[in-house]
C-alpha cells in the first residue's frame, strides 16, 4: 500500500485497527511512534548495486490502555512527516514487535489494516546457479535401458 492510499482511506474510517495475518489484532491502545523514510542501499549476491526506499510506520504497544489513535490523528502525523521530512508517495512498511521487530507490508480489508508478512528472496538467482523452477519428469516417459532392467530370470536379484 502506498502512502497516498492510506491517506485516502483514513478519512473514511471510525477507528484505526491493525491485524496480523494470523488473525491477531494489534492491541487497540498502540502508538505510532515513528513515521519516516527508510533507504536501503546494497549489493546483491550477483554484484548488482540496488536501492530501496519505503515509508516506515512503527507501531508500539504501550501500557497506556486509555490511548486510542483516531484516523484524523494518524493523518495529521502523516502530513507532518511529509512536510518535515519530504516524504514521497512510497510503499509503506510497518514495524511491529512480537518476539522481535517484524517488518510487514500493508493492505486494507474491510476497514482493518492487515500486516502482511514479508519474505526474503535471492535477487540474482542466475548468478547463484539457483534454478528458476524445480524440474519435474514423468517416470513413465524416461528411457529404459533394457540391459540394466531387472526382470525375472535376468540374474539381477
Amino acid at each position: 500500500m502506498k502512502l497516498s492510499e492510506i491517506k485516502a482511506i483514513l478519512p473514511t474510517l471510525h477507528n484505526v485497527e491493525f491485524q496480523l495475518e494470523n488473525g491477531t489484532f494489534v492491541p487497540e491502545h498502540f502508538h505510532v511512534t515513528e513515521v519516516g523514510i527508510i533507504t536501503k542501499n546494497f549489493i546483491d549476491c550477483g554484484g548488482v548495486v540496488r536501492s530501496e526506499r519505503a515509508v516506515n510506520f512503527q507501531l508500539w504497544n504501550a501500557n497506556d490502555y486509555e490511548h486510542r489513535l483516531k484516523p484524523g490523528k494518524l493523518l495529521s502525523i502523516i502530513k507532518l512527516s511529509e512536510e518535515k521530512l519530504g516524504i514521497e508517495d512510497l510503499e509503506i512498511e510497518v514495524e511491529y514487535q512480537s518476539d522481535t521487530i517484524g517488518r510487514y507490508d500493508l493492505e486494507i480489508k474491510g476497514g482493518t489494516f492487515i500486516l502482511k508478512s514479508k519474505t526474503t528472496a535471492c535477487l540474482a538467482p542466475d548468478a547463484c546457479g539457483i534454478p528458476s523452477e524445480k524440474l519435474t519428469k514423468n517416470l513413465a516417459e524416461l528411457p529404459v535401458n533394457q540391459a540394466s532392467c531387472c526382470t525375472p530370470g535376468s540374474g539381477c536379484c
